[in-house]
């Protein structure tokens, strides 16, 4: 932190023990609260706590961040506002004890933000201060939809974390600190120490980020400043990069991040070729294929042996019907003659599963989908959306998303065309799970981000296109 004063602080280990602020649950919606309109954002605040209650962004992104007191320092006291621009706001609280100047530097061109907050002792005696600055409240209830999507990003000396919003936390001599929800974030740092975090969990639907600084001694005259840097605006990794790389921890997509980050380079490569998000995720799809294509074509040919093995097989089952163990060895032996392993087709789907789950976190938070229009979809980070209705369908809602269904119809196409001929209960189990798999899929992915299914459904189509190829061959 910068400092401007006419004596050192006392800076000592400190318990990172944060002191809950009391406000209302619900955000202020009166006339005082004030809105700084960009070409982006607007930021709005809530003058008396001198703390921005939420940003809402603009451009088509349309998108809400609710922050209820972000950057908000207690004082003790209420906040006036000073003066105001396009580009910046600043606040005053004073009483006889001491002055406390908060200045936001807001440049209308960019995400970034300079927040400057001055103390002055205005007493005859030693001030003690325990700074505290909140980044802010997140709603964990149920009825918020991001709640699921919200989680906070430390910096440290040596890693990046990235914890739950619902438990408690403390941790001395982070760097900066982040909260995001599905697209967008906030991210505050020091600009001069190192600081202490911490996430406190307020009651089972609200929890509490900030950081603390050590207790320090305000002679009497004497004043400090504190100079903080903060980042508000899109999880995007190149505008991220370009004001910070350090910050862009905080894009981060779980399990296999990754494969998430590389499947996105890939996806953002093609786009810069077509220029269209939907056309780049189609040839992403077209990738990912052939990259798997031997494993695929080994499943395809394995399940093509074991239905011309199948009436072997069924002959066996009626000849050692009374002896299980021997028909399993027989079966085996038959198998093993023909060189086919009846598990060779799990393994493109089991590789294609950390892919899957990659792209479904990658494009469920990627803000460049927000708004990408293709053929009939408007949005495709959203469910596509042909036609909806005034009232709701059970489990589907009010709208109608047709990739989802064309996936599930090529799904049971597929499954018709590659599954191994049975008879008697075994081929009523696969009669039942030919249509039971479908739907369970169509019903999975029917709310899911339309960029996602779309490229689900191209992979299907492109396997199923290669099966009615393998199968025509003797």
């Amino acid at each position: 932190m910068g400092k401007e004063q006419s004596q050192s602080p006392i800076q000592q280990a400190l318990p990172v023990n944060p002191v809950s602020v009391e406000i209302p649950p619900i955000l202020n919606t009166s006339n005082e609260l004030v809105k700084i309109s960009q070409d982006s954002r607007d930021i709005i605040f809530d003058p008396a706590k001198a703390a921005i209650v939420e940003v809402v962004f603009k451009n088509k992104l349309e998108h809400r961040l609710p922050l209820r007191i972000g950057l908000f320092s207690d004082s003790g006291n209420l906040f006036k506002q000073e003066n105001i621009t396009k580009e910046g706001i600043s606040f005053v609280s004073q009483d006889h004890e001491k002055r406390i100047i908060k200045k936001f530097t807001i440049p209308n061109n960019s995400y970034t933000i300079d927040l400057e907050i001055k103390i002055q002792n205005l007493s005859p005696a030693p001030l003690v201060l325990h700074p505290q600055l909140v980044l802010g409240r997140l709603d964990l209830s149920a009825k918020n939809n991001q709640s699921r999507y919200q989680d906070i990003f430390l910096g440290t000396k040596e890693k990046t974390l990235h914890l739950s919003a619902g438990k408690d936390f403390t941790s001395q001599d982070i760097k900066f600190i982040g909260l995001r929800d599905q697209y967008f974030c906030i991210i505050l740092e020091p600009a001069d120490v190192i600081t202490n975090a911490y996430i406190k969990k307020l009651n089972s639907q609200e929890s509490e980020v900030g950081i603390l600084n050590a207790e320090l001694n305000l002679l009497p005259g004497a004043q400090i400043g504190h100079l903080f840097h903060i980042y508000l605006g899109p999880q995007d990794l190149k505008t991220i990069n370009n004001i910070k790389p350090e910050w862009a921890g905080i894009i981060y997509y779980g399990t296999f991040d990754f494969i998430a980050q590389l499947l996105l380079q890939l996806l953002g490569f093609f786009y810069s070729l077509v220029h269209n998000w939907g056309w780049a995720i189609i040839i992403l799809s077209f990738a990912v294929y052939f990259l798997l294509f031997p494993l695929s074509l080994k499943q395809m040919r394995s399940m093509k042996e074991m239905q011309l093995l199948q009436p072997k097989i069924e002959a066996l089952r009626k000849e050692l019907k009374d002896n299980p163990q021997k028909l399993n060895k027989e079966i085996m032996e038959l198998y093993k003659e023909h060189k086919v392993n009846p598990l060779g087709g799990c393994l493109p789907l089991l590789l294609q599963m950390p892919i899957f789950f990659a792209l479904y976190q990658a494009l469920i938070r990627s803000v460049a989908l927000r708004g990408a229009h293709f053929l009939w979809i408007k949005d495709l980070s959203s469910p596509d959306q042909l036609f909806t209705f005034k009232n709701s369908i059970p489990i589907l809602g009010n709208q109608v998303n047709i990739l989802p269904i064309l996936m599930a119809i090529g799904m049971f196409v597929q499954q018709k065309i590659s599954t191994v001929k049975a008879t008697g209960e075994a081929a009523q189990q696969q009669k039942m799970m030919s249509i039971i798999m479908p739907v369970m899929f169509g019903v999975i992915f029917y709310h899911m981000p339309s960029g996602l299914v779309l490229y689900w459904f191209v992979n299907s189509i492109l396997m199923l296109v290669y099966q009615i190829r393998i199968n025509k061959q003797k």
